[in-house]
């Protein structure tokens, strides 16, 4: 009785190291997942950021340039905001779901990675 109270205490005990392996085989999977997408989405937004100064500091310049031609600056300023209003009207309405899927597939790709 007490070789068969010893080899199930022993059991218990590999279970339990056996539980323990897993649970940290699985952190360290899900951190090594977490930093790859990190490591992947940071130079990306960083690329965005700067895609973005650009075309704000351009938008910018256009709506002074238009501005001075017709006279007021509040003109160019008020053309430019239109055009970029129209452009968000399309991409939101027409364009939102290809962005999802192109987005979406984007994250899954960099997970199963």
């Amino acid at each position: 009785m007490d070789e068969n109270f010893k080899a199930i205490e022993s059991l218990l005990e590999k279970a339990a190291d056996y539980g323990k392996t897993g649970l940290e085989l699985a952190r360290l999977r899900s951190a090594g997942k977490i930093t790859d997408v990190v490591s992947t989405v940071i130079p990306h937004a960083m690329v965005l950021m700067l895609l973005v100064s650009t075309l704000l500091f351009l938008n910018l310049g256009l709506a002074f340039w238009l501005g001075t031609i017709l006279g007021k600056t509040f003109y160019g300023l008020l053309i430019v905001a239109g055009f970029n209003a129209f452009c968000a009207f399309i991409l939101h309405f027409f364009m939102h779901k290809w962005f999802k899927k192109i987005f979406g597939n984007y994250f899954v790709k960099i997970l199963l990675k």
